[in-house]
């Protein structure tokens, strides 16, 4: 081992590990990249005595005045981040395995690039202390019912249908400005319910739905990659490729309606912008100065219109589609609004993959895995592991009926 390889402080090699993992030009974006950077600047920070007991000062010798470096790394200093990680009362056993093997990939990482001679953080003795993994993902395991599908969904049709006549049945001699407040709540409100049916019926990932900062080649999906005759939609997805998903009957109806009264100026603007009205504004504002307007008449430009989302439109100033995050928060408003029945561990709200999870459910009670699997765009291994209590309780009725007739 190259004694400058085992002199290097351990962040020295944290970017190369992040630009190797991560996605896009440059390995800057990725959700496992975030992740990925979080839990070695918390080992980093753990190992020169910044974070754990009270008296806990680090893996280097309290004798030696420097930070540590790949020479300090060993097994024993594995299992004591294991042990350290277990012994969090707030996380769970399966967090605790998740943060873990972040960990464990970056010190595969330094074997393959020279930096450690094994890999330490494998070895049996560094994860023992490690808790037993339940098999689930934090967070993951939520649901729609059917019950919740139809309550969410008949509320923003609902919504959308008064906000939209509210628009279209006002006077021919309202205020203009009144007008464009109409017609902004009828696309809000529109856009709602198209957000919703698409989530509940498509089983699309979110993140291939919408836009992901962390991502640049996810910036959410546009009317140039839908095809509402042919029932289709073009997402990237998760296998980072691009590749056709269905649009079922229920969601075709909220697109069609939300497409007509958005009219959107080219095929290229998002379907699910982002109403963010301190980011139109700034946007805005950009957009017609870099187009050569002065800033008094973009002023007054503004000045005329009752929201920066209707100029945008008539500019066609483009707007970045709704986050991640962004459903998130939209979809706790309507889970409050439509007043549905929630109770779950981790979300109080209908959270977006919950409607993939519940569509799942549906898929493979009427037609099995197989179907299920293309339809989720999963294997039908992965299908089976996730929906596994389905076949369970299915074994379990054929048990019942097989012991009835024992018995009878």
């Amino acid at each position: 081992m190259p004694e400058r390889a085992l002199s290097t402080q351990l962040d020295d090699s944290f970017e190369r590990y992040l630009q190797d993992k991560g996605k896009g030009r440059g390995g800057d974006g990725g959700n496992y990249r975030r992740n990925a950077a979080r839990e070695l600047e918390r080992f980093a920070e753990w190992a020169a005595g910044d974070r754990g007991a009270d008296d806990w000062t680090g893996i280097v010798p309290d004798d030696v005045g420097r930070d540590p470096t790949f020479d300090d790394l060993d097994e024993r200093v594995f299992r004591e981040y294991a042990r350290h990680l277990a012994g969090d009362r707030g996380l769970k056993q399966n967090t605790v395995q998740t943060y873990y093997r972040y960990i464990s990939a970056w010190c595969g990482w330094c074997v393959n690039e020279g930096y450690l001679e094994a890999h330490y953080a494998q070895r049996a003795s560094a994860m023992a202390p490690l808790p037993e993994d339940d098999g689930r993902k934090p967070g993951d395991q939520q649901a729609w019912t059917s019950e919740q599908r139809h309550a969410i969904t008949r509320h923003v049709d609902e919504q959308a249908r008064a906000a939209i006549e509210a628009y279209t049945t006002l006077p021919d001699d309202a205020a203009p400005l009144d007008k464009q407040r109409a017609r902004y709540e009828a696309l809000k409100a529109a856009r709602d319910r198209a957000l919703v049916f698409v989530l509940a019926y498509t089983a699309v990932r979110v993140g291939e739905l919408l836009r992901d900062p962390n991502d640049p080649r996810r910036r959410g999906v546009r009317w140039e990659d839908l095809s509402l005759d042919d029932g289709s939609m073009d997402v990237y997805r998760k296998k980072q490729q691009w590749d056709a998903a269905s649009l079922p009957d229920p969601v075709l109806a909220p697109l069609r309606s939300y497409r007509q009264l958005m009219d959107p100026p080219t095929e290229r603007w998002p379907v699910f912008p982002t109403f963010d009205q301190r980011t139109l504004a700034g946007l805005v504002r950009d957009e017609l100065a870099d187009r050569g307007v002065r800033p008094e008449a973009i002023d007054a430009r503004r000045d005329e219109y009752a929201r920066d989302l209707l100029l945008a439109l008539d500019e066609d100033v483009r707007p970045p589609s709704i986050t991640t995050d962004g459903a998130r928060s939209v979809l706790r408003r309507l889970s409050d609004a439509a007043a549905v029945d929630i109770d779950h561990p981790k979300h109080d709200y209908l959270a977006p993959h919950g409607g993939r999870r519940g569509m799942g459910e549906v898929l493979v009670r009427a037609f099995g895995y197989t179907v299920a699997a293309r339809y989720l765009d999963n294997s039908e291994e992965m299908v089976r592991e996730r929906y596994s209590h389905i076949e369970a309780g299915e074994l379990g009725d054929v048990a019942t009926e097989a012991l009835s007739e024992i018995d009878g």
